[in-house]
């Protein structure tokens, strides 16, 4: 379940929302006025599946190299904001890629495909309606476990933007191409095991991962081969990982290596347990107190309470899920 190594180097009120969304959009496009001048109409397409552009396409301008150094950042994080970044050392050491392979490219695998075209977008867990650039620093702050975020007019933040953008350039506003996100998984009707977890972890992880989930750091120790799943440089129980329908579905398309929703290589039920198993091991401790301002809309699976419904931490946390996802749909 190794994640993408880090060395190759080289995710009226109804009118109000909308004109705030508006408002942000223009922000957000003032931080990347320069490259959008780049980016073609979108095409026609005669697949649903999402194909990333043609890097050979960007071209050797100031603009051209910002969006190549934004590609850099996102496949090597921890070389300019990890504990020993150029930049800033402001990040755990895990890489963007880690929870986005292949630099935000790989379909079911967390991809940037769709996030020029739906932002910003009303987001329940903030309760507001984020830019991409508020999306990347809660990424910083959760699941790099970051000491700080990003000023949003940082060259750094600015060439993530640049990025992100360019790669969503041909797909219409509005819209997600196939294999944005992660695929679905279905529940199982029992909860997860983490003692069944671990024997998944032992045969199909522990390889790559260490037999404490620490993973495998990089000859200058600035970063990670493979990165820790659990410990102190991992990422913190704020984090979308953190939630078992997240992680299970992640690993399940895309670990150990080489797997893909076409060729899995873990069942849908050492998925479910090798997540259980992962999330039940120590890791950095964050709250987010403003998060899920509606309790309502906490997901079935978010293992902190309070919540609107009767069910214990323990069954959000670990399942069965189907009970609380039946309970939410009566109300």
């Amino acid at each position: 379940m190794n994640y993408l190594k880090s060395s190759w180097y080289l995710s009226g009120a109804v009118l109000l929302a909308g004109f705030a969304g508006f408002l942000l959009l223009k922000k957000d496009h003032s931080l990347f006025s320069k490259t959008h001048a780049l980016f073609p109409k979108p095409r026609a397409s005669t697949s649903t599946a999402w194909h990333p552009p043609n890097e050979k396409t960007i071209p050797h301008t100031d603009a051209g190299n910002l969006i190549r150094y934004g590609k850099e950042l996102v496949a090597q994080t921890a070389a300019y904001l990890g504990p020993k970044g150029r930049v800033a050392a402001i990040s755990n050491g895990m890489n963007c890629q880690n929870c986005h392979p292949d630099a935000g490219t790989r379909n079911y695998g967390n991809p940037f495909s769709a996030v020029a075209s739906t932002y910003p977008r009303y987001r329940p867990r903030s309760g507001k309606i984020e830019t991409i650039a508020f999306r990347i620093n809660d990424c910083i702050l959760r699941s790099l476990n970051g000491s700080k975020a990003l000023d949003s007019q940082s060259r750094e933040m600015q060439a993530m933007l640049a990025y992100i953008r360019w790669l969503g350039h041909e797909v219409p506003k509005g819209s997600k191409p196939e294999g944005s996100g992660l695929d679905t998984l279905p529940f199982l009707t029992r909860p997860a095991d983490t003692a069944k977890g671990g024997l998944v972890y032992v045969h199909k992880c522990q390889s790559c991962h260490g037999t404490e989930g620490q993973g495998f750091v990089t000859v200058d120790a600035a970063g990670y081969v493979y990165p820790p799943l659990w410990g102190p440089h991992s990422y913190n129980t704020g984090a979308g990982l953190y939630r078992l329908m997240q992680f299970a579905t992640y690993v399940k398309n895309n670990m150990p290596f080489g797997a893909s929703i076409s060729q899995p290589q873990l069942s849908t039920e050492e998925a479910w347990d090798v997540a259980a198993f992962v999330n039940s091991q120590p890791r950095p401790q964050k709250e987010f107190p403003a998060d899920w301002p509606d309790l309502s809309k906490k997901p079935v699976d978010f293992p902190f309470g309070p919540y609107t419904d009767s069910f214990t931490e323990a069954q959000h946390k670990y399942g069965p899920f189907a009970p609380i996802a039946n309970a939410t749909r009566r109300r």
